[in-house]
């Protein structure tokens, strides 16, 4: 952004062709440009031999085959070329997270580090037009009249976003695109020990953050469905808790991951694992347990509590909880008790009368008399399944264990999270990690959270699942 507060007059707009989604595997096989400086306009463009085969279905995209780049230069050869028509422009692209990811990664390798200002116009169309549902390039060649050549060829598309800028610069006042392009360029104010770089690597995607600080203490662990936005986020946090682990950060880690339930079961692990400040503190050592009725005579059930280390509560079908502790066991079935009127004495929780006297909950009007006979014991373990019900662990729906598959299409990345009794085992990505993880299926305990989350989500519906 310029200091006097006007649009940029020096632009490059940017699209890539390349071999798949993903920027850390897939290669550049087009870069086209067009350099917009104080109104004058260069364009450039070359194919990219990304020293590898490009897919079928790609191929079929762009129209870009394997011959066509044979003989084209590699990136390392364009890279002086293509560096020096970027520096000190605004990087601006559709979707600009996937070329800049793109062309950083494209420098990485040769151990060079790249850093742009960088605008996305997919951003900048919502900005500007909420009203709209759809902001992808094909939208925006209808909506605003754009013309198209040559899609899913580099300069084509580049053209393309050139055209974009150049109507809304028209359309909308200064004052108006200048606040949206703000927008997207105001960057946070960093704490002091950390890389300023850091920003720039950060992916728009889902994962898990770390914060650590001064000894390589870890502060603090977050999950997002898009990481870059988070963080983000917490950096503008100046005041109050919020701000405090940012203050004390000397260094910032993340973990990518293939959607939300991913970033979820990851954040789960490593909180219990590193333990960091400013999370709430697992509990150290949980007594995991669940009631179980079991049968005290012909039609009179009772509750007995059952513990993690002793009961595989992944696989049992006749248990409710679970419970962090013994104490929060007996909490709940003693809130049951007075909600239901049912007798605590018959529960449990409290101590039965040498003499056949009433329970003290009777004498308050809080029990049916099942304690003296006035109520029959088989109406009581009616009354009390019932009000078990909702706290019913649900079996675990296969016979064995499964994969749950998450995939994400557009980076061609998929995730395949190992679970078998409602415990996650972790997550794999081919055959052999599946297998690894499933031969150490026996020393991964019950664990709560895990529980609670694999239940929701697997109760959506949402995510394939495959037998193991």
């Amino acid at each position: 952004m310029n200091a006097e507060g006007t649009l940029p007059t020096r632009l490059v707009f940017i699209d890539l062709e390349t071999t798949g989604a993903n920027p850390l595997i897939d290669r550049i096989t087009e870069i086209g440009l067009i350099e917009v400086v104080d109104g004058e306009t260069t364009r450039w463009s070359t194919l990219v031999n990304p020293e590898r085969a490009i897919p079928t279905f790609i191929q079929h995209l762009t129209g870009i085959r394997d011959d066509m780049v044979a003989d084209a230069p590699t990136f390392d050869q364009v890279a002086g070329e293509l560096r020096a028509r970027l520096h000190g422009k605004l990087f601006i692209a559709h979707n600009a997270r996937f070329d800049y990811g793109f062309v950083k990664n494209e420098f990485k390798r040769l151990g060079q580090r790249f850093q742009a200002d960088v605008l996305c116009t997919v951003r900048l169309s919502r900005k500007l037009h909420p009203e709209h549902h759809k902001h992808n390039l094909d939208s925006l060649i209808v909506r605003h009249s754009l013309e198209a050549s040559g899609r899913h060829r580099a300069l084509a598309d580049a053209e393309l976003i050139w055209q974009f800028w150049q109507q809304v610069r028209v359309n909308h006042p200064e004052e108006v695109l200048l606040a949206a392009v703000r927008h997207q360029l105001k960057r946070p104010a960093l704490p002091p020990h950390l890389d300023p770089g850091v920003l720039d690597d950060l992916p728009e995607a889902p994962g898990v953050y770390l914060i650590y600080g001064e000894g390589d203490l870890c502060l603090y662990a977050g999950k997002s469905i898009n990481l870059r936005q988070r963080v983000f986020a917490h950096f503008a946090a100046d005041t109050g808790n919020a701000g405090r682990e940012y203050k004390e950060m000397s260094r910032l880690d993340w973990h990518e991951t293939v959607g939300e339930v991913g970033a979820l079961l990851l954040e789960s692990r490593l909180v219990k694992r590193l333990k960091p400040l400013h999370n709430r503190r697992p509990r150290e050592h949980p007594e995991i347990c669940a009631w179980r009725l079991e049968e005290a005579e012909p039609g009179d059930f009772r509750p007995r509590l059952v513990f993690a280390e002793d009961v595989d509560l992944g696989s049992a079908h006749d248990l409710y909880g679970p419970f962090n502790s013994k104490r929060e066991a007996h909490n709940t079935l003693r809130k049951l008790a007075e909600a239901y009127k049912l007798c605590p004495m018959l529960l449990g929780l409290e101590k039965p009368n040498k003499t056949p006297r009433p329970c003290f909950a009777h004498q308050t009007g809080l029990c049916k008399g099942a304690c003296i006979g006035r109520e029959p014991r088989d109406l009581h373990s009616a009354r009390l399944m019932s009000a078990l019900t909702k706290l019913k662990i649900k079996p675990w729906p296969w016979p064995g264990p499964v994969g749950l598959i998450e995939r994400d299409d557009f980076r061609d990345v998929e995730d395949v999270h190992v679970l078998a009794g409602w415990r996650y085992l972790g997550t794999a990505h081919n055959e052999a990690e599946i297998h690894e993880l499933l031969e150490q299926a026996g020393n991964i305990a019950f664990d709560m959270d895990t529980y609670k989350l694999l239940k929701t989500h697997l109760g959506k519906g949402k995510l394939k699942v495959r037998v193991l």
